[in-house]
Parts: structure tokens; sequence; C-alpha cells
């Protein structure tokens, strides 16, 4: 076996084990919260020793969360600004495809999507965090969208954008755990900005003035 091949394998298990540390720790935090469990017993169920979580994982909050936040930021940006400036009516489209891509990456039933929603309901710490993450996040797509255009971080219309953007997966977001899968969420978005796209076509009807 090549040195690509056993690179590529020990990737593969990698992302299998970080994987089912994420959607046990959700399944225990939703059922017992994050003081409920040790991470001893996770590993246990998971098959791991306590040293392999801690190669992956700072804590147990951090499993819940699940992929390292700062790498995948890093992958979506190198991917957006790859595609080059190609105009704003693109914008929008680049990015929900890029998102949608990233969605359907996930690892997750449904039944661990489920899951890590009623954790987050379970434990508001968990919560708020995820919270202030989405928030940066869109901070960070401002600045990516700005960038690419070249205009002015502070130019309304990448805001525009990332509102718009953000508005449709928050709307998803909230029933992720009853889709069927990547295909039907992809499917709901697309159908969402399409028809976010007719409403905006609409001309403003103007004001008559006394």
């Amino acid at each position: 076996m090549n040195e690509s091949a056993t690179v590529d394998r020990r990737e593969v298990r990698r992302v299998q084990t970080a994987s089912r540390l994420t959607s046990i720790s959700r399944r225990l935090t939703a059922q017992h919260g994050l003081g409920g469990f040790t991470i001893e017993e996770l590993c246990d169920e998971v098959g791991v020793s306590r040293r392999t979580f801690f190669n992956y994982f700072r804590t147990k909050e951090d499993a819940v969360i699940g992929a390292d936040p700062e790498a995948e930021s890093q992958t979506f940006a190198e991917e957006f600004l790859a595609r080059g400036s190609r105009g704003w009516p693109v914008v929008i489209d680049d990015l929900l495809e890029l998102a949608i891509q990233h969605f359907g990456a996930l690892e997750g039933t449904a039944r661990e999507h489920a899951d890590f929603f009623a954790a987050l309901e379970r434990e508001p710490r968990l919560l708020q965090r995820f919270i202030g993450m989405s928030k940066e996040r869109e901070r960070q797509v401002v600045a990516l969208v700005a960038q690419r255009e070249n205009v002015p971080i502070d130019d309304l219309r990448p805001q525009a954008v990332v509102h718009i953007l953000f508005g449709l997966l928050r709307s998803v977001g909230e029933r992720v755990h009853t889709l069927a899968g990547p295909d039907e969420l992809a499917s709901i978005l697309t159908d969402s900005l399409s028809a976010a796209r007719i409403v905006m076509a609409e001309p403003t009807p103007r004001k008559a003035h006394p």
C-alpha cells in the first residue's frame, strides 16, 4: 500500500471517530444533559480511549457542537474566493451552493440532527454558544463577499446578500431534523431563494405625494 492510500485511510478513520464522538455526545446530552454523563462513559460507548477523545475535542461541549468551526470556515472561504467575482446576481448562488455542499458533507441521520437540537434546548449555554458562532460566521461571510466583489465591508450589498442567505438557512435549520436528507434540504433552499427573488423583482410602488 502506498503512502497516499495510508494517509487517506487514516483521514477516513479520523473523520469517522470524530463523527461518532459527536453523534453519541449529542444523544447523551439530549437524554441526560451535559452533567449527566462523563467523558469516560462517552468514550466507553464509542469504543475509544480518553486520550483519543482529547485528540479531537477539548470538552464535551466541543464534541456536541461538532467539527472544528475554524477549519470549516477556512475551507468555505477558500472555495468561495476561488470562484472569483462574477457579479452580484451570482454571489448568493455561489454562497448557497457551497452551503448546500457543506451541509451534505456532514454526517448525520435525521435522528442525530434531532438529538443536536434537543441538546441545544436542554443546555442553554450550548444554545448561546451556537448562536454566537452563527453571528460570527455571518460577519465572516460579509467580509468574504466584500473581499471577492472588491467593495468596502460596510457596503450594504454584501450585508444584504448574507442576511438573505442566513435567513434561508435559519428557516430550514429549524426543521432540518424532519428532512429526508441533503437532497431535500437543497431543494427547499433553492426553491426558497427563487421565491425570494420573485418577491424582490416586483417593482416597489411609489408613494403618492400630497
